[in-house]
C-alpha cells in the first residue's frame, strides 16, 4: 500500500490517508477533518477533500450523529457480516495465488511473517498492522484476481482499524500461526490447504476483535 511519486497528487493523498486508517494511526471513533488530513499529510485542501470523499464512499469513514466524519467503530453485527464476506472471498484469492507462486515468492512471505511475529512480540501495533497487511496482499497479488482483490480491499478498510486489538489479545491468548500453516501448504503445493489456512486466520483475527468488542461493552 505504498505511494508512488509518479502518481497524481490526489491519488498519493488518498493512499496516505487510507493507510492512516488501515495501520492504526486513526483510531475507531476518531474524528477526521479535511484540515486534519492537510496537517498530518502536508496535503492541499482539494486532494484532502477528495481523499475523504473516496474513503467515505468506501465505508472507511462515516458521518456521526453530529455530522462529523469519523473512523467507524465496528458493531458485532457488522463484524459478523465482514466475517462472512472475508471468508467467502479471501481464501479463494489465496488458492488462485498459490497456483503461480515460486519458492522465492514463498521465501518472501516467510520473511514478512517473521516481521509480523516480531511486531506481535514487541506489542508494536502499527508495525503489526503494516506487516500483517503486507503478508496478505503480497500473497494475494499473485492471484491477479483484480475484481476479488478490490472487494477484499474494501473489507480490509472496514475491519483494519479494529485489528489493533489483535496485538493485546494474541499476546494474552496465543493461537496457532495460520501464516505459518499457509506457508507450509504453499511449499507442499496444497492449494486447498492454503485457502483453509487463510480462512482460519480470518476467523482467529475476528474472534480477537469480538473479544475486544465484548470488553468495550
Amino acid at each position: 500500500m505504498s505511494s508512488s511519486t509518479s502518481l497524481p497528487i490526489h491519488e498519493v493523498t488518498y493512499r496516505k490517508a487510507r493507510d492512516l486508517i488501515l495501520f492504526g494511526e486513526l483510531l475507531p471513533g476518531e474524528a477526521v477533518t479535511i484540515q486534519g488530513i492537510v496537517d498530518r499529510l502536508g496535503a492541499g485542501i482539494t486532494p484532502a477533500r477528495e481523499a475523504i470523499r473516496r474513503l467515505t464512499a468506501e465505508g472507511a469513514l462515516r458521518a456521526s450523529d453530529n455530522r462529523r466524519l469519523m473512523v467507524p467503530e465496528l458493531t458485532m453485527e457488522q463484524l459478523q457480516e465482514l466475517t462472512y464476506a472475508r471468508t467467502g472471498i479471501e481464501p479463494q484469492i489465496a488458492r488462485l495465488a498459490a497456483v503461480g507462486m515460486e519458492p522465492a515468492d514463498i521465501d518472501v512471505l516467510e520473511e514478512i511473517d517473521g516481521q509480523v511475529n516480531a511486531a506481535l512480540a514487541a506489542g508494536d501495533i502499527q508495525s503489526y498492522l503494516r506487516h500483517n497487511h503486507r503478508f496478505h496482499w503480497t500473497l494475494y497479488a499473485h492471484s491477479e484476481a483484480e475484481i476479488l482483490m478490490a472487494t477484499a480491499a474494501s473489507h480490509w478498510l472496514r475491519v483494519g482499524p479494529s485489528l489493533r486489538v489483535m496485538v493485546k489479545e494474541a499476546q494474552a491468548r496465543p493461537l496457532a500461526d495460520m501464516h505459518e500453516v499457509a506457508i507450509s501448504a504453499l511449499r507442499d503445493g496444497d492449494y486447498e490447504a492454503v485457502g483453509e489456512a487463510i480462512h482460519n486466520d480470518i476467523l482467529q483475527g475476528h474472534s480477537h476483535i469480538a473479544t475486544g468488542l465484548d470488553e468495550a461493552e
